[in-house]
């Protein structure tokens, strides 16, 4: 018998879905990203019945970080939610149409500051229209007079000084999931290539299915991550260049049943730049 994910109730299928919608309490997000902005165009060619289109690279980054796609700081975090409908003690669907990966992020953004029940989508907006379910073409309307708390959780958000003090930590393992080449220092962003000190590589490619936009069986992804060290009785800390594809695995890892997982959200592109005796880097 197929191996499955040790926390199934971290996904939402579109069953469950379906019939959850019409549930008071219940609040699901469009995170579908565009880099030329048509993401909103394309949630008013069709989105899930009552979904909320969150222009998340706007409303949950903060934009005079220098760092690419930093969380923006509790209280314009608590205003984006609460301009979606979002409220403490609801249930949050978010999903996407790239492999879960902006979903992720949003999933993420909200765990990090102690949202609990939030799911993504399995196979999102794809496997929504795959299963023949209604779509809507109108703008919901959304109560606004909701209450969000934020509940900054420092365990899930890593600073630069966060990781460097885990370093020399035998129950951290830091988890590099750029590509090979960036990994190796044959690419990437900053003035050093290569990744920090010690950190395993296995790219976030992995973690997505290539025979549809669900994830990988469990099995699959267990061997993975065995081979590659990955132990999930250490504390898991995960990076990349954005803090995108990292939200990714960081998901994937509690699909898992890893209890552990931070993300450094300022990633390579804070590392890089500062790299030396305090910060070092491998290639």
């Amino acid at each position: 018998m197929p191996t499955t994910f040790a926390r199934p109730e971290l996904l939402a299928s579109p069953d469950w879905l379906a019939e959850s919608l019409s549930r008071p309490g219940v609040r699901v997000l469009d995170c579908r990203w565009r880099v030329d902005g048509s993401a909103r165009y394309e949630f008013s060619r069709g989105h899930i019945p009552a979904a909320v289109h969150l222009d998340w690279p706007y409303q949950l980054v903060d934009i005079d970080d220098p760092l690419p796609f930093q969380l923006v700081g509790p209280t314009a975090f608590a205003a984006a939610m609460i301009r979606a409908g979002v409220g403490d003690g609801m249930t949050v669907v978010v999903y996407d149409d790239t492999q879960s990966m902006y979903a992720a992020r949003v999933w993420w953004s909200l765990r990090a500051y102690g949202f609990e029940s939030v799911k993504v989508l399995d196979g999102g907006w794809p496997a929504w229209v795959e299963s023949g379910r209604p779509t809507s073409t109108g703008t919901p309307q959304t109560d606004t007079q909701v209450v969000f708390t934020p509940r900054l959780d420092p365990r899930r958000r890593l600073s630069t000084a966060d990781v460097a003090s885990l370093l020399e930590s035998d129950r951290a393992l830091l988890l590099d999931v750029r590509t090979p080449a960036e990994y190796l220092g044959q690419g990437g962003l900053g003035p050093r290539r290569g990744h920090i000190a010690g950190a395993v590589n296995v790219p976030a490619a992995h973690f997505s299915d290539n025979s549809g936009h669900g994830f990988p069986p469990a099995e699959r992804l267990i061997k993975l991550l065995a081979r590659s060290g990955v132990d999930r009785s250490r504390r898991i800390v995960v990076y990349d260049a954005t803090g995108i594809g990292a939200a990714k695995v960081a998901f994937t890892l509690e699909l898992l049943g890893y209890e552990d997982v931070a993300l450094y959200d300022g990633g390579w592109a804070d590392w890089a730049p500062r790299s030396g005796d305090d910060y070092p880097v491998e290639s």
